[in-house]
């Protein structure tokens, strides 16, 4: 049997810098994006999901406005609609997710 060769130490690991990997860019996007680029291009790929988030707030905020108010059926209304906006909101995702894989395939 032949005995292994030298083994040539590699550069140091550098754990505050991502690995760089041949091929692959973490971003498709060749400048980095503020908060609010960032936002208002999710909003225009799929506006549904904000509104959902939306829908979901104001159900879950004059809900609990009416219970603090005594109104227990109009609260108990408005909790059963914030169920409703946040499956409307789960779905927007999903469907938004599927659009976006057919899209990537074409």
């Amino acid at each position: 049997m032949a005995a292994p060769g030298p083994v040539t130490p590699g550069p140091p690991f550098e754990p505050a810098q991502p690995p760089v990997i041949e091929g692959f860019s973490p971003s498709i996007y060749r400048t980095q994006e503020s908060f609010k680029e960032k936002f208002i291009r999710k909003t225009r790929e799929n506006p549904m999901v904000p509104i959902g988030c939306l829908g979901t707030a104001a159900a879950l905020t004059y809900g609990l406005y009416c219970f603090h108010r005594g109104q227990s059926r109009r609260s108990q209304l408005m909790m059963r609609t914030r169920i409703a906006a946040q499956g409307f909101t789960v779905a927007a995702i999903l469907l938004g997710l599927a659009a976006s894989a057919m899209r990537s395939r074409s």
